[in-house]
């Protein structure tokens, strides 16, 4: 059954799975609201369902102006984050709040800004990417992991609440994805965040992360994201890419 939703807005489309999804659900017919920091037309192909919008969702005053300019929005897709890589105990305060303040609290304030006419409707689709690190722990990757996993518990919960009024919340975990600017959306460089103590223990890790066994292509998170906005149970979670569908089975038992 397909869900009669046509419009969605989608959080950091500049690169990667935003852009991905965007490109997708774009294909498919629907009208899109691509949103990043910085608009580029020449992501995408002209049409007349596209709007490129500015947002920062760090910014209280950029996201009220962007669901004020947006109208009725049938489905939000929280994708933009930003990584970080590192030993913990070399990782700055400063840095690991602004890890939250995008990948946590900007999607707490995208909710925020959308849950209302949502609500209203007693209608609407909000879906969270997240990360498969949820599913199983990843060295040096402790801060970001933490800003995941507090989406996880959040979605599950926004979940119950909004059932209530017959809006869904969804989560959506993409594997590693070797092609996609995770650890360079970040203004610290990895070399910074690796003390000389820790050499020895991160130079496997780097090296597995070059040469992974299984991996995501940006295609398989839109697919997860278009499955979870047409799934019409109860579910959840949706793994996305066969290294987070292996994680995730195996959790499951």
């Amino acid at each position: 059954m397909m869900v009669p939703m046509q419009t969605i807005l989608i959080t950091g489309t500049s690169s990667g799975y935003g852009l991905e999804t965007a490109l997708h659900f774009l294909d498919k017919g629907w009208n899109v609201i691509a949103t990043m920091r910085r608009p580029d037309a020449s992501l995408f192909p002209a049409s007349p369902r596209l709007r490129l919008v500015p947002l920062d969702v760090t910014s209280d005053e950029s996201i009220a102006a962007t669901v004020a300019s947006a109208g009725p929005i049938d489905v939000l897709v929280n994708n933009a984050g930003i990584g970080v890589v590192g030993a913990f105990e070399a990782t700055p305060m400063a840095h690991i709040r602004k890890v939250f303040a995008t990948n946590t609290f900007g999607v707490m304030a995208m909710c925020q800004g959308v849950i209302p006419q949502m609500r209203e409707r007693r209608s609407g689709m909000i879906v969270n990417v997240t990360s498969s690190v949820t599913l199983a722990a990843m060295p040096l990757a402790a801060a970001y992991t933490a800003s995941k996993q507090a989406i996880e518990g959040f979605t599950g919960s926004l979940a119950h609440e909004l059932g209530y009024f017959n809006v869904r919340a969804r989560l959506v975990e993409p594997g590693y994805a070797p092609t996609t600017r995770f650890a360079q959306n970040t203004d610290i460089r990895i070399e910074d965040l690796i003390p000389p103590a820790y050499v020895g223990f991160a130079a496997p890790i780097f090296e597995a992360f070059a040469h992974p066994a299984m991996t995501t292509k940006e295609t398989d998170v839109a697919e997860a994201i278009w499955a979870a906005v047409h799934d019409t149970s109860n579910r959840l979670q949706f793994p996305g890419g066969a290294d987070a569908v292996a994680l995730y089975e195996a959790r499951q038992g």
